[in-house]
């Protein structure tokens, strides 16, 4: 529930707290006071668009506050659980702040999107303007609306769960059918594909190691005499190192005589005297090994020469090449397989066709037998909503195949004078009349409805008299289930209500503001009195405007103990 908005900067209001309860709540004012502007200031928190245009003349920047009680919806906490906002709290404050050129929204503190402060706010405010499209003038609304009234929800998520299963197993056919027919048309191609890589017998980093044999081959004459040459110079004649390092020793030993604390310099000499000796062993052998074969290097070349081709064709490394011979290979088996497999698709089609169908027809007589309910319930409260000869029907229309929706849409339509059509309640011609059915489906939903906080902005367009009394006796209603914050203009409305707050202008430092008080005693039969269109302090206007709200309290208790 809504306990309190707090508006700043915004539009003519230069800073406004307004308290609201449970139960009815009404906002009244004289045309222009800014009543209209505190329910866009709503919509704005609600996540609507914004615009710097909404900034206070002379202020940078244009603020909206809302305080909820969220004692009673532990879904949301969960929501916001998961978002990784804080809500330990039992209460929420969603806060969206508008400059030029940026707007910025919080939830507790937190910094989020538009997209997510809408999300929440649509759990806690349904906001019902007089000539807007709102949820009830939804057609998938209506649709949710009646699926809630006939307790079929969960059946309704079994058909879009089977739906999304059908059409899920579809596009599996249809994508392995294509693949199939793709693989047909080049089965030609890619039997030349597979031959021919198959045919070079390849293995991984194959063109690595022809390189290097490559490259010794064609070197090999050079590299037997390197060879030759280092292992001769370590140890061939008597200028070889190995040979002048016989003297070099003798003078070592001299040295350890005279100073034997240098006993570890014959270490370091012996390592390096064994070393050159397996240095000479090992470039001998290499030169033993370096074959000059110029069959060999012919059959090098022409292997690498293939290498190269292949990977001209297939791809720039030879693991390139190996991964186009496996998807080929892939491809080529869809020819061979893809009949196999396409029978196990269609069979989990039918199956889920299937359920799709039981659901589907399980939903349908629910909505069927739930929208003659609907219908005689709303028929019943449109007399006490000044439409006597009103009638409601939700239409079950037929489609022609099975949706995500079930096999049929749905469609609120009404008939309110006699000897007229009934039409979509979309296109209802007056305000008036439009603001009453969603009210009275308002009513009979109220208790299906988890959305604590209903805004009505001027519902009470085009009626008056006797109407605006049994509108607002209806409203009062309603909030025995819901909080409801209602603008009006008529007095008959403004006396059913539990809480009364006015809303008025004023010019303050030369430039005009609106602000808000709480009525109760006389101050609310003065505000009364003005909307009866007397003189506030006229002694029979006070007196018609007391009549009325005790009148209004009389009403409001006797349905409060009905309820």
């Amino acid at each position: 529930m809504l306990t309190e908005l707090r508006l700043r900067n915004f539009a003519i209001i230069e800073s406004l707290t307004l308290p609201l309860a449970r139960g009815f709540n009404v906002l009244s004012g004289e045309t222009g006071a800014g009543k209209s502007i505190i329910v866009g200031a709503l919509g704005l928190l609600l996540g609507e668009r914004a615009s710097a245009d909404l900034i206070r003349t002379g202020a940078d920047r244009a603020a909206v506050e809302g305080v909820f009680d969220i004692s009673d919806q532990p879904e949301i906490a969960t929501l916001l659980d998961e978002r990784g906002i804080d809500a330990d709290d039992a209460l929420l404050v969603l806060r969206r702040e508008i400059a030029p050129g940026r707007a910025r929204a919080w939830i507790n503190g937190t910094t989020v999107s538009a997209g997510m402060l809408a999300e929440v706010g649509r759990l806690l405010v349904n906001l019902h303007g007089q000539h807007e499209a709102q949820t009830l003038l939804d057609t998938d609304a209506q649709r949710r609306i009646l699926d809630a009234f006939a307790g079929v929800t969960g059946v309704a998520d079994r058909v879009r769960e089977a739906f999304e299963s059908v059409s899920a197993t579809r596009a599996e056919i249809a994508d392995l059918k294509r693949r199939r027919a793709e693989a047909e048309k080049r089965a030609d191609y890619l039997r030349h594909v597979v031959h021919e890589i198959e045919g070079a017998k390849l293995t991984d980093g194959e063109d690595v190691r022809l390189e290097e044999e490559a490259r010794r081959l064609e070197n090999a004459e050079e590299l037997r005499e390197l060879a030759t040459g280092i292992a001769s110079g370590i140890e061939g004649d008597d200028d070889a190192v190995l040979s002048r390092l016989g003297a070099v020793e003798r003078m070592l030993s001299h040295i350890r005589r005279i100073d034997p604390t240098l006993a570890r310099l014959q270490e370091l000499f012996d390592t390096a005297f064994y070393n050159l000796e397996a240095l000479a062993r090992e470039l001998g052998e290499y030169e033993s090994s370096v074959d000059l074969d110029p069959t060999r290097l012919e059959e090098v070349r022409g292997r690498r020469d293939l290498l190269f081709a292949l990977t001209r064709k297939y791809g720039a490394t030879l693991g390139d090449v190996i991964e186009h011979l496996r998807l080929a290979r892939t491809e080529l088996d869809l020819v061979d397989s893809a009949g196999g497999d396409l029978r196990v698709l269609e069979e989990k089609e039918r199956a889920a066709q299937r359920m799709l169908e039981a659901a589907a027809t399980e939903l349908t007589a629910a909505r069927v037998s739930a929208s003659e309910r609907l219908a005689r319930a709303a028929d019943e409260l449109f007399p006490d909503l000044g439409m006597g000869d009103g009638h409601f029907h939700a239409a079950i229309l037929p489609a022609r195949d099975i949706g995500a929706d079930g096999a049929e849409s749905v469609e609120f339509r009404v008939s309110l004078n006699a000897g007229h059509d009934e039409r979509p309640l979309a296109r209802v011609a007056s305000g008036g009349e439009l603001s009453r059915v969603m009210l009275a489906l308002k009513t009979i939903l109220a208790r299906l409805d988890r959305v604590p906080t209903l805004v009505f902005d001027e519902v009470d367009a085009d009626i008056g008299g006797r109407v605006a009394l049994q509108v607002g006796e209806t409203m009062r209603r309603v909030a025995n289930d819901h909080q409801v914050f209602a603008i009006t203009h008529l007095p008959q409305i403004a006396a059913r209500a539990h809480h009364h707050i006015l809303v008025s202008k004023d010019a303050k430092g030369g430039v005009t503001t609106a602000d808000i008080s709480v009525l109760d005693g006389n101050a609310r039969v003065a505000e009364l009195a003005r909307m009866l269109g007397g003189d506030p302090e006229s002694t029979v206007s006070r007196a018609h405007a007391a009549e009325l709200l005790e009148a209004g309290r009389s009403v409001g208790r006797k349905a409060e103990v009905a309820g």
